[in-house]
C-alpha cells in the first residue's frame, strides 16, 4: 500500500483487531495525535505509525509529497489517518468509527 521508504519508517502497535491496516501519520507532541492513537488503542486495533517530527527532515518530506500526490487532501494535518484506501484528516473518532464499521467490526 505504501512506497518501501514509508514502510520502513513505521512502527508497530499490536492489537487482536487485525482486519484492517489502519497508519497514522502524527506529531509526538501533538495531543490530537495522541488521542487518536489511544482510540485506535482503546479498541484493541492494530496499527502502525510514523511521528513525523521525529525522522529525518528529507523523510518526511518525500512522505508528505506521497500523501499529497496519492490521497489528494484539501490540506495536510495531523493526525492523517488511513484506513485501507480511505483516510482521515485531524482527529475525527466518528469518522474512524465508520472506518472500523466498514472492515465488519
Amino acid at each position: 500500500m505504501f512506497p518501501e521508504f514509508i514502510e520502513k519508517l513505521f512502527q508497530e502497535v499490536e492489537g487482536k483487531n487485525k482486519k484492517q491496516d489502519f497508519c497514522v501519520f502524527s506529531l509526538s507532541t501533538c495531543q490530537w495525535c495522541k488521542k487518536a492513537k489511544f482510540f485506535l488503542h482503546d479498541r484493541d486495533i492494530k496499527y502502525r505509525f510514523i511521528d513525523l517530527d521525529k525522522i529525518d527532515p528529507s523523510e518526511k518530506s518525500k512522505v508528505l509529497t506521497f500523501l499529497r500526490e496519492h490521497y489528494k487532501p484539501e490540506r495536510i494535518s495531523y493526525p492523517f489517518v488511513v484506513c485501507d484506501d480511505k483516510f482521515v484528516v485531524g482527529y475525527n473518532p466518528g469518522k474512524y468509527e465508520e472506518l472500523i464499521n466498514l472492515g465488519g467490526n
